[in-house]
């Protein structure tokens, strides 16, 4: 590295965690000034409230912010750097562009780095945290109330419950069908089952089964007291926000093999979350490098208009990945190519203007 390096690296660096700081700042005063009377009510006193809830939340808002937010500071870097004739008077020297690029592609590296390990092991003990409190102190109780209850909860066995009772883990009118091959051969049925978390299974009091033989017999019994293990438990019948966002990258990975052994058709969410992990630090990179080709030319109306350019693009590079998301989310397109869209676009959008960017 040469002192020209560090000096743009130092720049880069220093504005990127004033904005940080900056805007994480301002979004938590107006979340404290929107949740102040449900902070009250808590009983909790403002050191508790900080350390139980706002060291989580600041960490997950710089997570969530740190795309757009490395790309405001390059802008406004490069901007700036533009707009005092340091670029031309680098580029005079024989410096190339590309060459003029390195520190701002080794300070986004070193920020995509630590975003990832943030995300894949760091930040969802935080989130964790932090949506406990919200789920337990801010937001009203949760209580499932869905009715007529299909779950798939492996390849070949099937529930059906007419109601499920979050607060004594409680289901009636609860189903059990084993099917293969387009067969029943099996079926439980019984108007209660309970849950005991002492032997992590279900217990029933009176229940009626049926076993359907090859030969086209059927074996019919009724009893009392039976206890199953299957795999179901009161947390598939849990508050399920963000959830996705509280477990780490093994974990992450355990669930959806999970879900997909189950068959179950919300699992969606949880490979957009696993994918977005690793994008991001791609993302900050694109936007970064965008970011300079964007404000490196001196402009006429000055730093403000090129600053105002990058906003849009940001707004730009948002919409697109809620959008896409959305589409993963209700199947319309493969998770792994909704994530990466926004990347795809912008890394050519960013290619070409850095064909055309005077060099």
């Amino acid at each position: 590295m040469k002192i020209l390096d560090l000096y743009i690296l130092k720049k880069f660096l220093v504005a990127f965690f004033f904005a940080m700081m900056l805007i994480v700042s301002v979004v938590c005063i107006l979340d404290i000034t929107e949740r102040l009377d449900d902070f009250i009510d808590t009983g909790f006193g403002p050191l508790k409230i900080f350390t139980d809830y706002y060291i989580n939340f600041i960490a997950w808002l710089a997570n969530l912010l740190s795309p757009i937010i490395i790309f405001i500071a390059a802008v406004f870097v490069t901007a700036r750097m533009a707009a005092h004739t340091e670029i031309i008077a680098i580029l005079s020297s024989g410096v190339s562009f590309r060459r003029l690029l390195f520190p701002y592609l080794l300070g986004s590296s070193f920020i995509g780095i630590c975003i990832f390990i943030l995300q894949a092991w760091i930040l969802p003990h935080a989130n964790k945290k932090r949506v406990d409190f919200e789920n337990t102190y801010l937001d009203t109780k949760f209580y499932f109330e869905e009715r007529n209850v299909h779950m798939k909860i492996s390849p070949e066995t099937y529930v059906y419950l007419e109601a499920y009772n979050s607060d004594l883990n409680m289901a009636y009118q609860f189903t059990l069908e084993t099917i293969i091959d387009n067969k029943l051969l099996y079926k439980l049925k019984t108007d209660k089952i309970t849950w005991v978390d002492s032997c992590k299974c279900w217990y029933m009091e009176h229940y009626s089964e049926r076993e359907f033989k090859e030969n086209g017999t059927e074996l019919y019994r009724q009893g009392f007291k039976k206890y199953i293990q299957i795999a179901l438990s009161p947390q598939d019948f849990g508050n399920t926000y963000m959830l996705q966002s509280t477990m780490t990258l093994e974990e992450l990975d355990k669930y959806i093999d999970k879900l997909k052994l189950k068959g179950s058709e919300n699992i969606f969410p949880y490979l957009i979350e696993k994918y977005e992990r690793f994008t991001y630090p791609f993302a900050i990179v694109i936007l970064t490098m965008i970011g300079v080709v964007v404000s490196s030319k001196k402009s006429r109306e000055g730093t403000g208009f090129q600053i105002a350019f990058g906003f849009v693009l940001a707004f730009v590079y948002i919409l697109m990945a809620i959008v896409s998301r959305n589409f993963a989310n209700v199947g319309d397109i493969p998770p792994l190519l909704a994530v990466w869209i926004p990347n795809i676009l912008f890394s050519s959008i960013g290619y070409i203007m850095y064909r055309y960017v005077p060099k």
